[in-house]
């Protein structure tokens, strides 16, 4: 028989116990509240893994609807350095990656932004234009606990359609008197080539209170700098059904089917471009918080507490391909069983090199203030506000103020070769004019440059107001009730300004003389993808140059007789005349809520319902500037460039939008044995339409190539994704820190959001690609004999006096209307998702030994069709994955070995330079190995070693079948030594 005795306030009874977990120590409560009162404490010194995980396992069965947890070890040391690293240890969550590094997480398939991250129970801004909480900007030594809540609970913001995940960071009146912890690091990246080869981190957290526990202060500060090397290959896209010539059956294979007429059956699919790179990185990670509380009498509490971090990114990349255009210039080729091109022979365009620079800094602040007043045995009163804010900008570096790109190369070949029959690395390699595929420095000339600068900024401002009444008066099983009210606005924003295409665009063989032989530098591909067959040394072309961005810059600029600011500076400041689009958006939400708790005995059984209801009305205000589109030039063979009205004619307009929500959910938990619990959870979640598709206005690609004549317009009337959820769960808690458990979970999902994409012509928009001038070029060329490629055709309309004095081709009337694929959200079906989720927690006794293991499996309507060319609404983010753990920890020693694995699974529908018919982009299996050694030299003085992906994993992606390979990225290894002081 089980009998409860309740605490009266929340924070004391439920959140004190995690934070105070997180400074290293762990209360054993007393028997009843006057023991409390007494400060009658037995304290209880669990640290390290061992009590992390015992921690961690209390937070779960006490919960009363589905919620996992990670807890800090000891005051300053998480479990991993990176959140989102350590959330893949939670059965159900698994990461993608950004720079080797976990960034945002997918909780029982569904992707990052069905998912709420908050901190200390705020809703969080997102980075750049999405809802997502990059995670690897937030350092892990400020962060007590983290609490993933899978089933919905009334008094929780929404927003987390898969799970909400909560930060919780120290509060010194939870954990009183003086703590100190400080760590310092030395990180060796594998992969580095460029920066440092051992770069630095380091640490430091202060907690103490004062006036007899009163007052209390709180401040962490952390610093990561971090140099590696990504090395990658990359095709932005494939092209279904492009026109095929009439070969000799010697020139291709193709083992589709034919039909009775001889025509082959099904579709075929060809790459647009196939590109390499390297990549090299700079990193710095700065975190810091400060909070301060005060509590005057026992009842009431107030905290103010502020966190910034700031995260810069620096990239210089150098890279080398091909580019395709699908007309009358393939010449051989071989197709597999599904009619992906993994062999083909293609004229015209070109072969390029390509040096890169970009810096991004990504500043997130929040300031918050919370009241706890619990006003007498029967109320208590909570009021919570912040400000949060998260701005991202791509313009970091002082010298270049944007994102940008240089293209060096040549069209002087006679064929470029994709062929993907050997390894698991594509080979594209060009047969140049001078009988070689090794184009000679003097042979290079210039593309063109463009230069990009896309600030944004989110912002999220939450007022919260809670009341909990505690039943003392009626003799009924109602234990509380809760509820409370919100106000939360949330915007976004951000603009997007386009240099065009400088210094060219199209390949002059004059341009050479601006560019001396001995600026470039011959590189063989080395270790270059080595841990992919086919990489390294056999990789064709075997080969690459690399050359001086500001140099070639500079001399772009001089030939062009364009000013340079400053000495030796270089800036693409005068190339931006205005902004090509500018967009807001602001959501309002007002929200109420009721939560109850109830607890009596069924039968000897224990059994706790939580049930609530939560009522949210949203408004959403759209508000759009951009350019006016006049006309679509063919300035190269491969370049057609928008151009746009002078003058200040840019159109701005507002829309706007609203819906409103009932979220209902009830949990109910019963305790069948002392060691033996069961759940069952109903109830609504929701997530909000992504912030980029509530944009209104159309917007048309800057750069319109045949076959990617796209658009995009948003939609302020998108009704966010809802949710119908069942959990189902028994757990078995067998002995300290150790239980097993099984769960299986449903969720029905309306409003998925599907993006639609329509044929449209503009007015005043041509399209010079077979005009009559068009027509008349290719009827020419082949008229002599030769390839109507793109090169011949633009230059043999060059020869009949149809350009311009700047050597572009302008339509006229007499053109056909540009056909565009304008792409559109809009809500569409309901889909359902279903899976199981296992595990299990060990510790071998007082051996020091534990195990961990979990595993998700789920399945659903929800999957990509890749044989449909019809436009599709799958969820992104669905896999299976699976955790392991093993580690022993005792007399001073821990060692800890972890393996996370990922199946398969959608990243995304929609590739850069794929069709029209937006197909999709897979993620490859992912499995990682890390490995943590700590050793306690004395009592407060530790030394550690960490090895991440110690088995050198890669990542893969592709397209709708594993043939159509879409890129492969290769990092390597990272290790880490250090020491850490507390006290």
């Amino acid at each position: 028989m089980k009998s409860t005795k309740f605490i009266k306030t929340p924070l004391a009874a439920s959140v004190a116990m995690i934070l105070t977990a997180g400074l290293g120590t762990m209360s054993a409560y007393a028997q009843d509240e006057q023991e409390k009162a007494d400060n009658d404490i037995e304290v209880i010194e669990i640290k390290g893994i061992r009590g992390s995980m015992i921690r961690a396992m209390d937070m779960k069965r006490d919960a009363t609807g589905v919620v996992d947890a990670i807890s800090a070890e000891e005051m300053g040391k998480f479990p991993d350095t990176n959140l989102a690293e350590s959330l893949q240890r939670i059965t159900g969550v698994s990461v993608s990656r950004s720079n080797g590094e976990g960034s945002e997480i997918t909780v029982r398939g569904f992707g990052p932004e069905f998912n709420l991250v908050m901190l200390n129970g705020r809703q969080m801004p997102g980075t750049g234009y999405t809802r997502s909480y990059a995670l690897e900007n937030i350092a892990a030594d400020g962060v007590s606990a983290l609490e993933v809540a899978k089933s919905g609970q009334a008094d929780v913001p929404s927003g987390g359609l898969g799970a909400t995940v909560n930060i919780i960071t120290t509060r010194p009146l939870n954990s009183p008197g003086e703590k100190f912890s400080s760590s310092i690091k030395a990180i060796h990246d594998s992969s580095n080539e460029a920066g440092d080869d051992v770069t630095p981190e380091f640490s430091a957290m202060y907690s103490n209170t004062y006036v007899d526990d009163t007052f209390g202060f709180a401040a962490s500060f952390s610093h990561q700098e971090r140099d590696f090397q990504q090395q990658n290959a990359n095709i932005q896209g494939w092209q279904a059904n492009v026109d095929l010539p009439t070969l000799d059956e010697a020139d291709y294979i193709d083992p589709r089917a034919v039909d009775s007429e001889g025509n082959r059956v099904g579709n075929h699919f060809f790459p647009k471009d196939m590109n390499y790179s390297i990549a090299d990185v700079e990193r710095e990670r700065t975190n810091g918080q400060v909070t301060l509380q005060y509590s005057p009498i026992e009842s009431f509490t107030a905290t103010v507490d502020y966190t910034a971090s700031r995260a810069i990114t620096g990239v210089n990349t150098v890279g080398w391909g091909i580019w395709n255009e699908f007309g009358s210039n393939i010449n051989s080729y071989e197709l597999d069983e599904n009619g992906t091109a993994i062999y083909a022979d293609i004229s015209g365009n070109d072969g390029s090199f390509t040096a890169s620079r970009g810096t991004t800094e990504v500043k997130a602040r929040s300031i918050g203030l919370n009241l706890e007043w619990q006003i007498n045995d029967q109320w208590e009163v909570e009021f919570d506000y912040h400000d949060s804010k998260n701005e991202t900008d791509n313009g970091a570096d002082d010298g270049l103020g944007s994102d940008g790109q240089i293209i060096l190369g040549s069209d002087q070949l006679q064929s470029k070769v994709y062929d993907y029959r050997t390894g698991e690395v594509p080979h594209a390699y060009v047969n140049w004019n001078n009988g070689t595929t090794v184009l000679d420095p003097s042979e290079i000339d210039s593309n063109f440059s463009q230069f990009i600068y896309s600030p944004g900024e989110s912002n999220v401002e939450q007022a919260q107001l809670h009341a909990t009444w505690f039943n003392e008066s009626f003799e009924i099983p109602l234990v509380k009730v809760k509820f409370g009210a919100a106000n939360t606005k949330q915007t976004m924003g951000g603009f997007t300004a386009w240099s065009g295409l400088r210094g060219g665009p199209g390949f002059n063989p004059s341009f050479t003389e601006i560019f001396p032989d001995g600026m470039f530098t011959y590189n063989d591909t080395g270790d270059m993808l080595d841990q992919f067959s086919g990489g390294g040394s056999a990789l064709e072309p075997n080969y690459y140059y690399t050359y001086s961005f500001e140099e070639a810059l500079a001399r772009q600029l001089a030939y062009l007789n364009e000013d340079l600011l400053g000495d030796n500076q270089y800036s693409i400041d005068p190339f931006f005349d205005g902004i090509d689009s500018e967009s807001y958006v602001e959501e309002k939400t007002q929200s109420f809520y009721v939560n109850s708790l109830w607890e009596f005995e069924l039968s000897d059984y224990f059994v706790q319902i939580n049930a609530g209801l939560r009522y949210e009305e949203t408004d959403v205000t759209s508000t759009v500037r951009q350019r006016v589109e006049s006309q679509v030039n063919w300035v190269s063979a491969s370049e057609w460039i928008m151009q746009y009205e002078t003058g200040g004619t840019d159109n701005f307009y507002q829309e706007e939008g609203n819906y409103d929500i009932w979220l209902p959910n009830i949990d109910v938990k019963v305790e069948i044995t002392d060691e033996l619990v069961g759940r069952v959870s109903w109830g609504k979640t929701m997530a909000r339409a992504p912030l980029g598709n509530l944009a209104g206005g159309r917007s048309l690609t800057g750069s319109p190539k045949p076959g990617s004549r796209t658009g995009s317009q948003g939609n302020t009337n998108l009704l966010p994704f809802e949710s119908t959820n069942l959990d189902l769960s028994l757990e078995y808690y067998y002995g300290e820190g150790s239980y097993a458990s099984v769960g299986y979970f449903k969720k029905d999902v309306d409003n998925f959001i599907q993006t639609q994409i329509t044929e449209t012509t503009i007015d005043g928009l041509y399209d010079i690609l077979n005009g009559p001038r068009y027509l008349e070029a290719v009827a020419s060329v082949e008229a002599r004999g030769e390839q109507a490629t793109s090169d011949a055709v633009f230059n043999e309309m060059l020869a009949l006096g149809y350009g311009n004095a700047d050597g572009a081709i302008e339509p006229t009337s007499s053109d056909p209307l540009m056909v565009w694929n304008i792409s559109q959200p809009q809500n569409t079906d309901s889909k359902s998702v279903d899976g199981f989720e296992l595990a299990v927690q060990h510790l071998f006794g007082e051996s020091g030994f534990g195990l961990g293991v979990n595993a998700t499996f789920v399945d659903g309507d929800v999957e990509f069709d890749v044989a449909s060319l019809t436009q599709q609404a799958p969820l992104s983010g669905l896999s299976d994955s699976a955790n392991f753990q093993a580690f022993y920890d005792k007399d001073g020693l821990s060692v800890k070995v972890t393996y996370a694995w990922r199946d398969s699974y959608l990243i995304g529908v929609g590739q850069a330079q794929g069709s029209s018919d937006a197909p999709p982009q897979f993620g490859d299996t992912y499995g990682q190995w890390d490995l943590s050694v700590n050793y306690d030299i004395y009592e407060n003085m530790t030394v550690f070693f960490e090895g991440i992906n110690l088995n050198n994993e890669t990542e893969r992606g592709y397209g709708r079948y594993e043939e159509q390979f879409l890129f492969a990225r290769q990092y390597g290894p990272r290790y880490t030594i250090g020491a850490r002081y507390s006290f």
